[in-house]
């Protein structure tokens, strides 16, 4: 019995002291946060954004009919299909609607191409990240143009928590 204490005191006794010169980990990573020139990405592109979370493959017939999502979690649309347009960007096309954006109805609705860049993916929902609702209200309505990607097509989407 008074072996195994010994054991056991020597083995405390040892971790404390591999404790002790081990680095605080919290001060250095604050250090290194402080001193990064943009910390939170406020000042990268929509693409450097994007690509800062995490985009993962998706078959594009997963996301048409998903809830498009505000900051709020609130419904503005139904995602009514993916397009890339002329210049390579894709875009989701959502029939928006600031009051009863779940309602199935599309009566009142104006059709909106939200930038892949700027929405995010949350379970099965689309969130849009970086178009707010005002960008919504001010974007033009969808006049169509560009190639409807068929829903075995495999695009990359970013995922948000």
């Amino acid at each position: 019995m008074l072996r195994s204490q010994c054991v056991r005191g020597l083995a405390a006794a040892a971790l404390l002291a591999a404790l002790a010169t081990v680095p605080a980990v919290g001060a250095h990573t604050d250090t290194q946060q402080a001193t990064s020139p943009d910390p939170a990405g406020k000042n990268l592109t929509p693409e450097a954004r994007y690509n800062r979370r995490y985009p993962q493959p998706v078959q594009v017939g997963y996301l048409v009919g998903l809830p498009m999502l505000d900051e709020q979690m609130s419904t503005l649309g139904f995602v009514r299909e993916v397009v890339r347009k002329a210049d390579g960007k894709i875009v989701l096309v959502v029939p928006y609607r600031a009051l009863f954006g779940w309602a199935s109805v599309d009566w009142g609705r104006k059709v909106v191409a939200v930038p892949l860049e700027a929405v995010a993916m949350i379970g099965r929902q689309v969130k849009a990240i970086d178009f707010s609702n005002a960008d919504f209200a001010a974007a033009p309505a969808y006049a169509g143009g560009g190639t409807v990607l068929p829903a075995s097509e495999t695009i990359r989407v970013a995922v948000a928590r």
